[in-house]
């Protein structure tokens, strides 16, 4: 009796044992069937898969960033001083400082006495062309009575014509200083684009000999900005390189330029160098002296794999990319990334170089995929 029932408790313990195996067995492989299942190739709709955007994996050298303070300046070729042409005083001024101009805009007005003087030249010169035309007449009417000779005729005609010439000489004064309504002259804008400057008032005396400009304008569709570079980031900047712009008056919103001049020696005072950077400024946000943050890219030394960062998938704190295979069939694959710098992220683990991986609709793919 005690020897069957020990054989009994042997079998049943024999038989618990091995059921329990059997499941635990089937747990493991159902596990590493769904792992393979996200990790094989799997075939897709070749509808879905046509809309689908690759790019290839490649190496890359990972980009550095550092950010440095800077100020908006304006482009230098795109400023114009205007300067006086005539002595006077100031009768109008049409414009003030911040205004923009269009080209050939009315600036200011200006009573000169020079005008005056050139006004009586013209009314002398226009007496001078009537005598001279009268006399002409005169010697013509004479060689054909055969009272005056040929010479006479040329003589009085030459009359004529300084007449005229002192005419054109007055006109086109008028025409370069601009001539207004009575003994005044016009400054008018050489340039479309803002008053940046403004060094003059009504009543104000002015000279023509002034070294000071009577105003100062400036497109600023470009701009540049000035970045002041520490000792030790100077290595890393170079003609080129990319950089990013900020505003405190524009927090949300990010200028692209590119360093188009580097000032090769430090400032005595501030122990910086400059970089110079050209952005464009076609919506005229950007204003000459606002200080502004720059964020300088430039190349690293060291390689990894890079992607573009629409091709990362996020799902349960884990990176996935959709990979294409041979054929109609793409694996997801879980990758490491690293960093990311603008529109590329740098993975450490998952990829190898040349793998094509899906950038667009990726997660539609994704989620079909899982299905």
């Amino acid at each position: 009796m005690y020897l069957a029932l020990s054989c009994m408790i042997v079998f049943a313990a024999c038989t618990g044992h091995n059921g329990k195996d059997k499941t635990g067995l089937q747990d493991a492989k159902s596990e590493s069937e769904s792992t393979a299942e996200r990790e094989a190739k799997l075939p897709i709709s070749r509808n879905m898969l046509a809309g689908a955007q690759l790019d290839t994996v490649h190496y890359e050298k990972v980009a550095g960033v550092f950010t440095v303070s800077g100020k908006v300046t304006v482009d230098d070729s795109k400023l114009i001083q205007v300067f006086p042409t005539l002595t006077g005083y100031a009768t109008q001024i049409k414009v003030q400082l911040g205004d923009f101009v269009q080209k050939g805009q009315l600036l200011a007005v200006v009573h000169s006495g020079e005008i005056a003087s050139y006004e009586n030249q013209l009314s002398d010169a226009r007496s001078n062309l009537l005598v001279a035309q009268k006399h002409l007449k005169v010697e013509k009417d004479l060689k054909s009575s055969q009272l005056a000779t040929d010479r006479d005729v040329t003589d009085a005609q030459s009359e004529v014509s300084k007449a005229q010439a002192a005419i054109i000489q007055v006109e086109n004064l008028f025409q370069i200083y601009r001539k207004g309504s009575g003994s005044t002259y016009e400054i008018l804008a050489p340039i479309s684009g803002y008053i940046i400057q403004k060094n003059i008032n009504n009543g104000m005396a002015i000279t023509s000999d002034n070294n000071q400009s009577l105003f100062t304008i400036s497109e600023i569709n470009d701009v540049w900005v000035v970045a002041n570079i520490f000792e030790t980031d100077i290595p890393k900047v170079k003609e080129g390189y990319k950089a990013d712009i900020t505003s405190i008056s524009y927090p949300d919103s990010v200028f692209h330029g590119t360093i188009d001049k580097v000032y090769n020696f430090l400032d005595p005072v501030s122990k910086t160098m400059q970089a110079r950077i050209k952005i464009e400024n076609n919506h005229g946000l950007l204003k000459p002296e606002m200080f502004a943050s720059v964020k300088i890219h430039y190349p690293g030394k060291d390689s990894l794999i890079a992607i573009p960062s629409s091709a990362i998938i996020f799902d349960n704190n884990t990176h996935y990319v959709l990979v294409r295979g041979g054929g109609d069939s793409l694996s997801v694959r879980e990758v490491l990334p690293t960093t990311s710098e603008g529109n590329m992220t740098y993975i450490q683990t998952g990829l190898h170089a040349g793998e094509a991986v899906v950038t667009k609709d990726q997660l539609l793919l994704y989620n079909a995929l899982l299905q």
